[in-house]
């Protein structure tokens, strides 16, 4: 096999490659080209889709003039028949000849599925490979992941110049089985694995350190030449992915739907920031079982918990602080020793925006919700002395809570004559994709703080409604912050720097509102742009106390009173 005795062509390749290949697709040669230029100088090693073209071999000689004008791109030519998941409605003769005459147009690799490749003839394949390209030879499972040593024995006779493999995760654990393939085949350096799906994340970023020879790219969002399949941008600069190592610590945040998270860029922006060697990434599953194999295969250092996993995982830990588990969940869990423990940094993502702005002890504040983020709310903030009043649509899950917690019910008919402190909405009405009734009408804020803790979008409809009151307002920005800097001291041991990550990721939702807003410009709000502010103005009605350093909390026993707890650092408080 070629991966055993590289041939000088071999050789020239591996030296003109790097970790990612950006896919280029479009509708026409020019559209592509123009999408290929934009992308070329910052990641010269491209792949032209060439089966997305109607008319795919008139379009070569305007690919020939690109490579004579850009000498530093390498490019490979893939013109994937629909049979194999591609686009190109061709038979195989059809295939074969695009493929040879893109080799003559300058392209350095061509892509030949196993299926077509298993039924060309051999002196059809010796033609292809006397053009002096390249050859990959790929398999694509669009389903699961099965046999890769199996696969590899079927593309092994062709000694191709690189072995594609690329399965579909339909589980966390699909990864591991991917990952310990690659390691297995380590003497090779030509095998390319990944695997497909919102599951298969993990596998485009470790695959590499795995000993993937690259990976591929979308030159955009939206642009995705396969299922989960990443922007370049994205894997370089958020992953990072030109500095994961074999020294690279994992973490990531687990549940479902984790897709369009904010943890990760907010996590890793703070990595970087703070020159940690770890990477951060969104690790779907809806399967508790799923999520601990992968921890403990990978292994996976901590991971943010989600639902619907905050109170499955309870029984896995060794220990929990005494907080989470009057809470009943918990949203971080560190692996130390092969031993997982759990902490709920909600409360100080709740707790530490209010105590900025005023005294919690003797704090009349109204929680809207009885769920998990509700919990949070009410547990930490009777744990600082506040009078807490609980609103939810099923009266009988709020008094339950009021019962665990101290606190007390009241009912919506109620509001309009009563006052608070602060109203905390724990609940998902207002956020992005969520479609509910708002529990409060304008009349019932009657209140001197709003807080919502859904932070996309950043104008909600209760914090909009605020506004026009002229209520002051903390928005979930402020908390999903708040607590990922706390995660992020749990897991490193560093102080945060929380300016960058609120900064990273209030540009991250502005640049999601502006472009929902191009997009639908009649559904476009009205309301003006919010501007939360990193430094709170304070609530002065009552004396303000100095908000608390946030530490790791202590952790009480679950299994074993003598296991050691992970420490984090003081908090460095954003100004």
């Amino acid at each position: 096999m070629r991966s055993n005795v590289p041939t000088a062509a071999f050789q020239i390749l591996r030296s003109r490659i790097s970790k990612v290949c950006v896919a280029i697709i479009g509708t026409t040669s020019a559209e592509m080209i123009e999408k290929a230029t934009a992308v070329v100088k910052e990641t010269p090693f491209l792949e032209f889709r060439l089966d997305y073209l109607e008319k795919p071999l008139l379009a070569l000689p305007k690919f020939k003039q690109f490579f004579i004008d850009n000498t530093a791109a390498t490019a490979i030519a893939t013109c994937r028949r629909a049979a194999n998941g591609g686009k190109f409605t061709g038979n195989l003769a059809a295939e074969l000849e695009i493929l040879s005459k893109a080799a003559a147009s300058g392209f350095h690799m061509v892509d030949l599925e196993l299926e077509s490749a298993e039924s060309t003839k051999k002196a059809d394949l010796q033609h292809l490979r006397e053009t002096g390209v390249g050859i990959i030879i790929s398999h694509h499972d669009f389903n699961a992941t099965k046999d890769l040593d199996g696969i590899y024995k079927r593309i092994e006779p062709f000694a191709p110049d690189f072995v594609k493999i690329v399965p579909t995760a339909k589980a966390l654990v699909d990864n591991v089985t991917l990952i310990r393939f690659l390691e297995r085949m380590n003497d090779h350096t030509n095998i390319i694995g990944i695997c497909m799906g919102d599951a298969g994340v993990i596998s485009r970023v470790l695959g590499v350190r795995a000993g993937s020879a690259f990976t591929f790219a979308a030159a955009t969002p939206g642009e995705e030449t396969g299922p989960g399949q990443i922007a370049a941008r994205t894997l370089i600069e958020t992953y990072r992915i030109d500095h994961v190592d074999a020294a690279t610590k994992v973490y990531g945040v687990a549940g479902n739907p984790i897709r369009s998270s904010l943890s990760p860029i907010m996590m890793n922006t703070a990595f970087r920031r703070e020159t940690v060697n770890a990477v951060y990434l969104a690790l779907q599953t809806t399967k508790l079982s799923d999520l601990l194999k992968l921890v403990h295969e990978i292994p996976i250092q901590g991971v943010s918990i989600t639902m619907p996993l905050k109170e499955e995982i309870l029984p896995h830990l060794e220990q929990t602080d005494p907080l989470s588990a009057k809470i009943g969940a918990v949203n971080t869990i560190r692996l130390l020793d092969g031993k997982l423990y759990g902490f709920n940094t909600d409360v100080a993502g709740i707790v530490l925006p209010l105590e900025k702005r005023l005294s919690l002890r003797g704090a009349k504040v109204l929680v809207l919700g009885a769920g998990g983020a509700a919990r949070a709310a009410v547990f930490g903030l009777r744990d600082r002395g506040a009078e807490v009043f609980i609103l939810n649509r099923t009266a009988e899950t709020a008094q339950k809570l009021a019962r665990q917690s101290g606190s007390k019910t009241i009912k919506k008919d109620a509001l309009a004559k009563t006052s608070f402190d602060v109203i905390v909405n724990a609940t998902p009405v207002g956020m992005a994709g969520i479609k509910a009734t708002p529990l409060l009408e304008a009349k019932d804020l009657n209140t001197r703080l709003v807080f919502d803790l859904v932070y996309n979008p950043l104008e909600t409809p209760l914090i909009h409604m605020a506004r026009q009151r002229g209520i002051p307002i903390i928005t979930g920005i402020e908390m999903f912050v708040q607590q990922g800097a706390r995660q992020f001291e749990i897991f490193t041991g560093k102080p945060a720097p929380e300016e960058e990550m609120f900064r990273v990721v209030l540009h991250s939702l502005r640049q999601q509102a502006e472009q929902a807003a191009a997009e639908n410009p009649q559904q476009a709000p009205k309301a003006a742009k919010p501007a939360p502010a990193v430094k709170p103005a304070v609530v002065t009605a009552k004396p303000a106390a100095p908000a608390a350093k946030a530490q790791a909390p202590k952790p009480v026993a679950t299994k074993s009173s003598k296991a050691p707890a992970p420490k984090a650092a003081k908090s460095k408080r954003a100004s």
